[in-house]
């Protein structure tokens, strides 16, 4: 007996704009499984194609006039970040905790069956007691998330992204660690990952419409085995 076909799933990607963003709309975009992709950020991609939907939306802050865009949506990936040293302290916790916790109300409430996958990063410390700013700041945005009940969250507890994609890194650390990354990937490989590894990862466990409900939190390592 034929089974018929798994419906296309339609897929939300916030911060397409940006290095794993751009990666998973790539991704999404190509892949029989996403019939609909709706693009959501601060910019426009400068991008056409007949499954993208775009919606440029500045501030984070609120996201009630998102409500039509996130209605009837299966999945979400959520991207949207900034980086430590670039940006005030105050900018960092705005945009890695209120932003995502404001999504993620708007989504919960209007696709209450929707998965979500979420790029964390590699220490982050939802107990909050880290010294570093970044780890308990993505810790919080974890905490608050894991308290939504989404029915499948996927957190992405990313190591050193490896940028596939020719970008200015934002500052001289990431430089360096850009010029290590052939050795660190043979020596390191647990520690690194590339951008569009994760990227298919992340959009691969949230257009799974037959997984069961769940809550993972992955590690690096964790998020390498999902490609193997």
């Amino acid at each position: 007996m034929n089974r018929p076909a798994p419906e296309p799933v339609s897929l939300v990607i916030v911060g397409a704009s940006g290095m794993v963003g751009g990666c998973a709309l790539r991704y999404a975009l190509e892949s029989p499984a996403v019939a609909r992709v709706t693009s959501i950020g601060r910019r426009t991609l400068g991008i056409s194609h007949r499954k993208l939907s775009e919606v440029v939306h500045p501030d984070f802050a609120d996201c009630s006039s998102l409500a039509a865009a996130l209605s009837g949506q299966h999945a979400a990936v959520y991207c949207l970040g900034a980086y430590t040293r670039v940006v005030t302290d105050a900018e960092l916790r705005r945009t890695t905790v209120d932003y995502t916790i404001e999504f993620a109300r708007v989504l919960r409430a209007h696709s209450p069956a929707a998965a979500l996958a979420f790029l964390s990063a590699s220490g982050a410390d939802p107990s909050e007691r880290s010294r570093i700013a970044f780890a308990r700041y993505k810790g919080q945005a974890e905490k608050a998330l894991l308290a939504q009940e989404f029915p499948r969250l996927y957190v992405f507890r990313a190591a050193y992204i490896y940028p596939v994609h020719p970008r200015r890194e934002p500052h001289l650390g990431y430089r360096l660690l850009r010029a290590l990354y052939p050795a660190l990937r043979v020596l390191f490989p647990a520690h690194v990952i590339r951008s569009d590894d994760l990227a298919r990862a992340m959009v691969g466990v949230v257009i799974q419409r037959a997984a069961q409900d769940a809550t993972q939190i992955l590690e690096n390592r964790d998020i390498r085995a999902l490609l193997e």
